[in-house]
């Protein structure tokens, strides 16, 4: 007898996806372009994303350079990038806007550590709420006499070396968090 623990290795790739997304939206004092992909621009009568408007380069550590390809919507995409409050500022000039991530303090540089901190605990107990699902399947199979005991507990075992090494690569992402915010 054999529990298939697709369902669970997909439940758990993709709470580290979500962490990886959720980390990036942490801004630190080097310039991402990920930091602008939650930013909204009013553009043709409809909401878009500033890649969709514009080219988003890295300028320097601490600049962006957005290219509009339609010089009117220079104004929008300064507007948009402000009321996001992203913490950074905007500067337009005659190519498009550039965007300038000023140095952290420490304050904030630890304020962001808690933040990436309480991210992590997020994604934990999202994994402990998938393994206690699976392990309620597995013991409904055991019940349904669709397994013995000693599979039971092999299955569990099993279950929880995916867990571990799930919560282990969340624990290397908040490394490299930390690691990018002390930089």
């Amino acid at each position: 007898m054999n529990y298939d623990f697709k369902n669970l290795k997909e439940k758990t790739k993709g709470v580290e996806e979500w962490l990886k997304k959720e980390y990036m939206a942490i801004r630190t004092g080097i310039a991402t372009p990920a930091i602008l992909d939650n930013v909204l621009v009013e553009a043709y009568g409809q909401r878009m994303m500033v890649n969709q408007i514009a080219g988003v380069s890295i300028e320097d550590a601490r600049v962006l350079r957005i290219s509009p390809w339609d010089k009117g919507q220079t104004k929008e995409i300064e507007k948009a990038i402000i009321s996001a409050n992203l913490g950074v500022s905007v500067q337009v000039d005659d190519k498009g806007v550039r965007v300038f991530f000023p140095e952290l303090t420490a304050d904030r540089r630890e304020l962001l550590k808690k933040t990436a901190k309480a991210k992590l605990e997020e994604a934990r107990v999202s994994l402990r709420s998938v393994r206690d699902e699976i392990w309620n399947e597995i013991q409904e199979k055991e019940k349904e006499g669709g397994m013995g005991e000693d599979d039971k507990f092999r299955f569990k075992d099993e279950m929880q070396k995916i867990i571990d090494d799930s919560v282990n690569n969340l624990e290397i992402l908040l490394d490299k968090k930390e690691k990018e915010i002390n930089s």
